[in-house]
């Protein structure tokens, strides 16, 4: 098997500092390399539709929560992990160029709704496409069988993580 950028790094700071147990960074900083290849190539087929990856975030949100497509700015910053702040200033960029509308929410009348339009399920739908062929491509030629693999051990992974930030 060749090595990678990760086998070097390791390999230099076991020599750098012996004794220390590297091992876990065979892990840790693939996923981290391999989650900045994510993000770069997720920005450029992103690009192509005008938008980037938080834009798709907040539309992808939108797009999942079923009919009428609406959620609360709360709703959606706090499950894509924004402030309040960097909600409003995607919701404003997004609401300029006609892929959402804000609403009364009738329910709370001091309270607003962010509405997914029509443009605005074409234009993600149209980039999520195109990005999941892109990464089916990063994949390359993983079997179905290590595909589901990889995908067991990754979500024991994140669970055990976002667990310990529920405690």
């Amino acid at each position: 098997m060749p090595k990678d950028w990760t086998d070097n790094l390791l390999e230099r700071l076991a020599r750098a500092r012996p004794g220390l147990d590297v091992d876990v960074y065979q892990v840790t900083a693939r996923l981290s390399r391999i989650g900045q290849h994510i993000a770069r190539r997720q920005e450029e087929v992103f690009g192509r539709f005008g938008l980037n990856r938080g834009e798709v975030g907040v539309l992808g949100a939108l797009r999942v929560a079923g009919p009428p497509h609406q959620l609360s700015p709360t709703q959606l910053f706090t499950g894509l992990m924004l402030s309040s702040a960097g909600m409003t200033s995607r919701i404003d960029r997004l609401e300029r160029r006609g892929f959402v509308k804000r609403r009364r929410d009738p329910n709370d009348r001091r309270g607003v709704l962010v509405e997914l339009t029509d443009a605005g399920r074409k234009v993600v739908d149209e980039a999520v496409t195109a990005n999941t062929k892109s990464e089916r491509a990063l994949l390359g030629d993983m079997s179905a069988r290590q595909v589901a693999a990889l995908s067991k051990l990754l979500r024991e992974m994140l669970a055990n993580m976002e667990s310990e930030t529920l405690d």
